[in-house]
């Protein structure tokens, strides 16, 4: 009989994004490990099967569509609907592990006590992630972060998907097993010639234009307002540059339209939407310079994974998040301010050579460090691990 698995996460599934996406990743490798697994999540997101999982969606009285990165009332209400539906669970049922992921990691945590289960707790960023400037909402993530480190305490094992992370995790726990398991990039697919081509053909006005990507939300700590600073500050130095802007809401591209026209630069920037995980990499592959313009953080930027797999230049910030996986070696790293980025990118569109030099490189970080054989030979570790204590 297989071990039964009963995983939780409060996030949309499946949304484009990097804890929803890593989430897939979880869910397909514990299936080809073998496992029996019953997936909690929310009534939000794209409907998506994964062969040998069953997932299993809490109600939606409020017929919610979205829901915000981080702690908020909404994901609270849903977490209370979730911890009641996993309690109905593992007193019906007998699993081997409960697996909570993030905020979730508490319900795991009381439903694997009662139902004398093992526990692992899977942390993808830090509170200090989405603090603001002052409100409110500071002293809600200093709650949200204590909480966190009474789980990491008592859980049998604590996955971090960064060094930061596991290190923190350790220096809670003490004695206890935390385990580094990093993001792998967002698809297994590769790009397709033919995609490439037409994708180039349509963001381009001449054969010397210069396309330059940015992938990822809108959020703060992805250092969005930096990327929009900077963008009039390039075109006016690179008047063949032309950005393309993969993601954020209507709303979010409508206010950076603003912004650009403002700015003098209207047609500056292409916002493209979202791109479906599978088309990503075609889409990267068309671009010629890629951008992390990240200003906090202490994991790995999944677009940086997805960067290195399509072997485009990158340019990046250099912060402690971006440095995890990037040097000078491998990107053009650049000042946390808009003239500093600008000037990064400025560099990268005006020396061929450095851009060539680029092309390819961190091949080998991906093959040892953040490939699916590699993360699902971590998982299976972790729980063999958990499930071999006494």
């Amino acid at each position: 009989m297989k071990p039964r698995v009963l995983f939780i996460a409060s996030q949309p599934f499946f949304e484009w994004r990097g804890s929803p996406i890593r989430l897939g990743f979880d869910l397909m490798s514990l299936s080809q490990l073998g496992y029996d697994v019953e997936f909690l999540t929310l009534p939000i997101g794209q409907w998506r099967e994964i062969d040998g999982v069953k997932i299993v969606r809490a109600p939606n009285p409020f017929r919610a569509k979205k829901i915000s990165i981080g702690p908020s009332p909404l994901k609270l209400f849903f977490d209370f609907l979730l911890f009641w539906m996993a309690l109905g669970r593992v007193l019906r049922r007998r699993y081997a592990v409960v697996h909570g992921v993030e905020d979730c990691g508490f319900i795991a945590l009381v439903c694997a006590r009662i139902g004398r289960a093992r526990m692992i707790f899977e942390r993808h960023s830090d509170p200090a992630s989405y603090k603001k400037k002052k409100g409110l909402g500071n002293i809600v993530l200093r709650m949200y972060a204590a909480v966190e480190r009474f789980v990491m305490r008592h859980a049998d094992a604590v996955i971090g998907t960064g060094p930061g992370l596991v290190e923190n995790a350790v220096k809670v726990r003490h004695d206890g097993r935390a385990c580094l398991i990093p993001d792998i990039p967002s698809s297994l697919e590769d790009a397709k010639a033919e995609e490439v081509a037409d994708i180039r053909a349509m963001y381009t006005h001449a054969p010397d234009d210069i396309i330059v990507g940015y992938v990822g939300s809108f959020a703060v700590y992805q250092g969005i307002d930096l990327l929009f600073e900077s963008i009039p500050l390039v075109v006016k130095k690179v008047p063949n540059a032309r950005f393309a802007i993969i993601g954020g809401q209507p709303a979010e591209i409508e206010g950076r339209r603003a912004e650009l026209a403002a700015a003098g630069c209207p047609e500056a920037a292409s916002f493209l939407g979202f791109i479906d995980p599978d088309r990503l990499p075609s889409y990267l592959a068309s671009f010629d310079i890629l951008l992390s313009p990240r200003i906090s953080g202490m994991n790995t930027p999944l677009k940086l994974l997805d960067y290195l797999k399509a072997r485009v230049p990158i340019v990046a910030t250099d912060c402690e998040a971006n440095r995890l996986i990037l040097d000078k070696t491998t990107a053009e790293l650049t000042p946390l301010t808009p003239e500093g980025f600008a000037d990064g990118i400025v560099r990268l569109c005006k020396n061929r050579a450095r851009r060539e030099e680029l092309v390819g490189s961190g091949q080998d970080i991906l093959r040892e460090r953040h490939s699916f054989p590699v993360f699902k030979d971590a998982l299976r570790k972790c729980y063999e691990y958990v499930l071999s204590v006494r």
